[in-house]
């Protein structure tokens, strides 16, 4: 099944990369066997993140233009929300990116989020893994816009992009959900719009508090994405973040919280809210607690 994939996926074959994509998806039989034969690359792995609205897609589409025009390839994963009766992508057309998808340097995929909170699929890391290796030289992740829980995308990219509008108050939202904490780099999309010049004043006050001396403040890029104004301004923002060298901390962390990611979704798979709410319905007891109902899916040491 995976035969000859890696070799076809690394001389650029992009229906042997869409097939790879598939198998691992749907955690095809030997998919895991193959996924340790991957080598490792330094490609690095762009977020794009932010509230419904902000977007987030149109840049994207300005970010792959700007790339191609400095002969870039690039690979951009697109999670969508998923629909509720088959889970699949409901955006999966990607209208705005319709332009590219004949292009031979760039490679575009939607993934459906499967309802998950955190904007993204469960095996959105796995399969930029697979992406990795195909030769890109930036892939572009864009989440689901679902508000203050979409910060799961901080732990699986290399840079964290949050997009942000000026007439949503969204510096107090980004400030309640810890957006402060995983942007790499602020956008404020539809700069042209009343208050933007208060908005990113009101964002620059509210870092400067979250922040300790000495410590370099988040660039805030001020772009119009339908205009493609800002674009050349985030392309080198993105550069200097790529080419940033992190502490051997840092990089030790965000290895970590990709294992950790990793570790705690093939533990949970087998477990699902349903299938624990057969289990509560077949007891006799309605008065349950809680503990002692958790008791056999909980390790001995952590009791």
């Amino acid at each position: 099944m995976f035969e000859n994939l890696l070799t076809r996926i690394t001389s650029g074959d992009q229906q042997a990369l869409a097939r790879a994509i598939s198998l691992v998806e749907n955690e095809a039989p030997g998919y895991f066997d193959w996924l340790k034969k991957l080598p490792v690359t330094d490609v690095k792995l762009i977020g794009i993140t932010g509230p419904p609205g902000s977007g987030k897609s149109t840049l994207v589409d300005g970010l792959i233009e700007g790339l191609l025009q400095k002969n870039k390839k690039v690979g951009v994963l697109c999670v969508d929300p998923s629909s509720p009766f088959h889970q699949g992508a409901l955006l999966g057309d990607r209208i705005r990116m319709n332009e590219w998808f004949t292009n031979p340097n760039v490679f575009i995929r939607s993934l459906s989020s499967k309802g998950r909170l955190g904007g993204l699929n469960p095996r959105t890391l796995a399969i930029s893994e697979v992406m990795k290796v195909a030769g890109f030289d930036a892939i572009l992740i864009e989440t689901v816009g679902v508000g203050q829980n979409e910060v799961e995308i901080a732990s699986l990219a290399d840079t964290t992009v949050v997009v942000l509008v000026p007439e949503s108050g969204d510096s107090m939202q980004a400030i309640k959900s810890g957006l402060l904490e995983v942007a790499d780099i602020f956008v404020v999309n539809k700069c042209d719009r009343p208050g933007a010049d208060i908005f990113i004043k009101n964002l620059s006050s509210a870092m400067a508090r979250g922040f300790k001396k000495n410590e370099n403040p988040i660039p805030i890029v001020k772009t119009n994405a339908l205009l493609r104004k800002g674009i050349d301004h985030l392309l080198s923002e993105l550069e200097k973040a790529s080419t940033k060298e992190k502490k051997h901390a840092a990089g030790n962390r965000l290895f970590a919280q990709r294992a950790w990611y990793e570790i705690q979704r093939y533990c949970m798979k087998d477990l699902t809210v349903e299938m624990l709410e057969k289990e509560i319905e077949n007891m006799p007891e309605r008065k349950l607690n809680l503990y002692l109902f958790l008791e056999k899916y909980i390790r001995q040491e952590f009791k």
